[in-house]
């Protein structure tokens, strides 16, 4: 079958599909080890402040896309808080770039991704790893490879969410 004879991309379109596809797997990417990190805090520890961190996690759901945007202007722009000085040592700056894109669709996916993980966690029992700890298993190994196969399926939701929102 000619795929050509549905798809009649012009070179800018196809940049355009390039640069979506670029976005979308940086910012999952970059995005998933702190979400991992986070989900695992609010799942298994417990600590002063964690409804408010769960709380500024979920933000950007609650918040108008454009201002989550109008926010990392601020913060990241050339003159922002951070950004200046990511200009001045690193000759670096997130506005106007695909970075930028990239940084803005992570935020706005985070919430998302670390719901799914934690979920995930969650309902995995907790004794099947205290088992594993007295085994002898790290702490890395208990997270890791031995409840994976429960966790499965809630981590490939969390990349789907990740990219969805792109």
């Amino acid at each position: 079958m000619d795929w050509q004879m549905f798809f009649h991309f012009s070179p800018a379109e196809l940049n355009a599909i390039a640069l979506s596809v670029k976005v979308a797997l940086v910012s999952v990417l970059a995005g998933l080890p702190w979400a991992i990190l986070v989900a695992w805090l609010l799942a298994r520890k417990d600590f002063w402040g964690k409804s408010l961190l769960n709380g500024i996690i979920h933000l950007p759901l609650v918040l108008p896309p454009v201002v989550v945007g109008y926010l990392l202007l601020i913060a990241m722009g050339r003159n922002g808080i951070i950004g200046r000085y990511l200009l001045q040592w690193f000759d670096f700056s997130f506005g106007f770039s695909w970075y930028g894109a990239a940084l803005a669709s992570a935020i706005v996916s985070f919430p998302l991704v670390v719901r799914s993980i934690r979920l995930a966690i969650e309902n995995v029992d907790f004794k099947l790893e205290q088992a594993a700890r007295t085994l002898g298993a790290s702490a890395l190994k208990t997270f890791l490879p031995s409840p994976y196969p429960l966790r499965c399926p809630a981590c490939w939701l969390a990349l789907f969410w990740g990219l969805r929102v792109h």
